[in-house]
């Protein structure tokens, strides 16, 4: 009996501060309308929470409608009480910040790796710069609830084993276990772009989404999937790998994953690349060559900047290139019927060349035209998203338990 009213308080206190999250002021008569607990339940857990230093409760209710009785106090987070930690492991770099309860960033930093090298090097960096950041925030490791890592390629969640990630070259990296044998801290991990898609649910464009999917496109192409207040991470934990879908079955170029046609190696920034500098050698003198005969460090500028000033040619490779994009989320829309798709990475740095032909591709193949009903955007978190959602999926575990299915022990 002991336990199971242990368990109970713990869920109904994650339920109060998974409330909390998504309203920044409510007094406690809402949050027991909201939570489905009485008001007696309420008052005790806030007021255990007060003690505990998490919350606080301040101001007036602003309710226009209230003309009488006594005005309510509201209670809201205190965004410094606790933070998260959050890893970022990209193809060649790695982010990692250190936020406060509402994903704000308190401290980061980020370096650059040989992709191919050892993973076993890659963490043990990892591991240092982790300990480096907290000591140099100033911030005692005992109010840090956690850490998450987003990693490249197919992720076992329970284990915290990056299975397989063929853009880095690891296999069966148990980055868990390193990481957290190195920070002595409780440590998830998961696929990166489905972490994007988790800091676009909790603090981005889908905080009021039902369904909602991320796709990002850069060195890879993936996608998160988020259904009704969940990631959704599929039987083995392989749903969303929409780079990996067919588009041209007989001919197309061979994949990383071994199979041939893929849409990664038709829109991928390595395909992008390639396009491009065969329309530069194709022409000399053209836009396209001067931008990249100016040696610019990010060769992905130097293409938008190239459709910027009117390069022809360019501005029909990038529509070709959207259309691919668009047949892929027409098929995705097809099937999950979300009312919102985020777009990151390339998708978001050339909004501008890709995203109308992507809408227009949407609304010819999806099916009743499902996707005019569908919201889409750009991240706002640009090169931050994944790290952001990293350091989201350690507050979700370890704070705010929006039911992500993993057994942790946390308590308040």
């Amino acid at each position: 009996m002991g336990s199971n009213q242990v368990t109970a308080k713990s869920q109904n206190i994650r339920s109060i501060l998974n409330v909390l999250l998504y309203h920044q002021q409510i007094s406690r008569v809402e949050l027991a309308e909201l939570t489905g607990l009485t008001t007696a339940t309420i008052s005790n857990l806030v007021n255990e929470l007060l003690t505990q230093g998490l919350v606080r409760e301040n101001g007036i209710e602003q309710v226009a409608s209230r003309r009488v009785g006594r005005p309510r106090m509201t209670v809201e987070l205190i965004p410094d009480a606790r933070f998260a930690i959050g890893v970022h492991v990209g193809i060649g770099e790695f982010q990692i910040v250190i936020t406060d309860l509402l994903a704000k960033i308190i401290s980061s930093t980020k370096q650059k790796f040989e992709v191919c090298v050892s993973a076993e090097i890659v963490i043990q960096e990892i591991v240092t710069q982790i300990n480096n950041l907290i000591s140099q925030s100033g911030i005692t490791k005992n109010l840090v609830v956690g850490i998450g890592v987003g990693a490249s390629g197919l992720v076992n969640v329970e284990t915290g084993v990056n299975i397989n990630a063929p853009n880095l070259c690891w296999q069966n990296v148990p980055i868990r276990e390193w990481v957290h044998q190195g920070t002595g801290l409780p440590v998830i991990v998961d696929n990166n772009v489905r972490l994007m898609c988790l800091a676009e649910a909790m603090f981005g464009e889908g905080k009021t989404a039902n369904v909602m999917a991320f796709v990002y496109a850069r060195v890879g192409v993936g996608a998160g999937l988020f259904v009704n207040g969940k990631l959704f991470r599929g039987m083995a934990a392989g749903a969303g790998e929409i780079g990996h879908s067919i588009m041209i079955p007989d001919g197309g170029e061979k994949c990383s994953c071994g199979n041939t046609g893929c849409l990664e190696t038709l829109v991928s920034k390595k395909a992008i690349l390639r396009s491009a500098k065969q329309l530069a050698k194709e022409n000399p003198t053209g836009i396209m060559a001067v931008k990249f005969a100016g040696q610019s460090a990010n060769e992905m500028e130097c293409v938008f900047s190239a459709a910027e000033d009117g390069d022809e040619e360019v501005l029909k490779m990038l529509a070709d290139k959207a259309r691919y994009f668009g047949i892929a989320l027409a098929n995705l829309i097809n099937i999950l019927n979300p009312n919102l798709i985020v777009l990151g990475g390339i998708l978001g740095q050339g909004e501008k060349f890709l995203l109308p032909e992507i809408k227009k591709v949407v609304h010819e193949y999806s099916f009743s035209h499902l996707g005019d009903q569908v919201k889409i955007r750009v991240s706002g978190f640009g090169q931050k998203t994944g790290v952001i959602g990293a350091s989201a999926l350690a507050l979700s575990t370890y704070f705010y338990d929006l039911s992500e299915g993993i057994e942790q022990e946390k308590s308040f």
